[in-house]
């Protein structure tokens, strides 16, 4: 099975799920339906939904409770894009302008707030204490992963580890709470509740690994986003970290100066990347990122092969073969 493949196979699902988005986004207040609609309709393939799908499905739940919580995974991811945004005073999205640079920063922040409190609106309909703690521990922590990233923006001083632990904390988890929630629908054992969990963790940081990769390496039509944008931002991602480990003093002050800067930043870019490229940054990010995607999928062999088994692991496979 192959990734549309897995898009074919749960067509039907995503619809309901974005049936079910659109039905609980609906309000009066014209401003929001603006925002909603110029982020939630401008694509994405609802990856997180999806991950939730299919591992319900692998732990035998085909219910209707899927859709009210994928919906609920996708309205948080979502208003973190918003929030992202702002604080990355971001121009773009997915292509697109920006909501903040369209509406401006308080109203994209407090769309933000709506999106959040409607998908905690969706939690307690749905009723589940399981499902209400995992959220309310995963949204915890992925606001200390984006407040640690903010404390650490240009600092390159920071290591792996340190890297590893932050893309943890505020995008794995969030995928990982996705596994985990199908495996709770399902009344699966925490055993299988647990290994989900783990699965979606490593997938997690393959995706953001591969992500920041491609900030440096991908064409800006196909991927969406300004590229470079990380450096502008001071951004210290794994293919940087790999370079700087190896780097000279002088390479490093150079890497410092330049960091953060919106000026000459063709030059910038240009030369952290000629350092990333001579220490070899890019194929030990993407080398790290299909060692997590094997792990993740080696947590797959206690399940039976199925259906949802194979659209599993040919969603990890597609994370690391994004176009570069």
């Amino acid at each position: 099975m192959r990734i549309q493949d897995v898009f074919r196979y749960y067509g039907e699902d995503i619809r309901r799920v974005e049936d079910c988005m659109k039905r609980h986004l609906s309000t009066d207040v014209d401003l929001i339906v603006k925002i909603v609609d110029h982020l939630v309709g401008s694509g994405g393939k609802r990856f997180r939904p999806l991950l939730l799908l299919a591992t319900s499905d692998l732990c035998g739940y085909r219910g209707e409770r899927r859709y009210p919580m994928s919906a609920m995974i996708e309205l948080i991811h979502t208003a973190t894009l918003l929030h992202d945004d702002v604080v990355d005073h971001a121009e773009t999205r997915r292509g697109k302008a920006s909501a903040n640079n369209i509406w401006g920063n308080s109203a994209s922040v407090l769309v933000g707030d709506f999106l959040v409190s409607k998908s905690f609106k969706l939690m307690t309909d749905d009723g589940s204490l399981a499902v209400m703690k995992l959220m309310c521990t995963t949204t915890n922590t992925m606001a200390e992963g984006e407040l640690f990233q903010l404390s650490r923006s240009g600092d390159i001083g920071i290591g792996e580890r340190e890297y590893l632990s932050l893309i943890e904390k505020k995008t794995s988890i969030l995928i990982a709470a996705a596994c985990a929630i199908g495996a709770i629908l399902a009344d699966a054992p925490a055993t299988q509740v647990e290994a989900l969990t783990r699965f979606g963790m490593r997938i997690g940081s393959a995706f953001q690994i591969t992500d920041d990769t491609l900030d440096y390496v991908a064409k800006e039509e196909e991927f969406g986003k300004v590229i470079g944008k990380d450096l502008e931002e001071g951004k210290i991602t794994l293919p940087l970290i790999h370079a700087l480990k190896r780097c000279s003093r002088e390479e490093k002050e150079l890497v410092k100066r330049f960091l953060g800067t919106s000026a000459q930043q063709d030059q910038a870019t240009g030369g952290i990347m000629a350092l990333i490229s001579r220490y070899g940054g890019i194929a030990y990010a993407l080398e790290k990122a299909r060692s997590f995607i094997e792990e993740g999928k080696g947590i797959l062999g206690d399940f039976e092969d199925s259906d949802a088994k194979a659209a599993l692991i040919a969603i990890s496979d597609y994370i690391i073969e994004r176009r570069i």
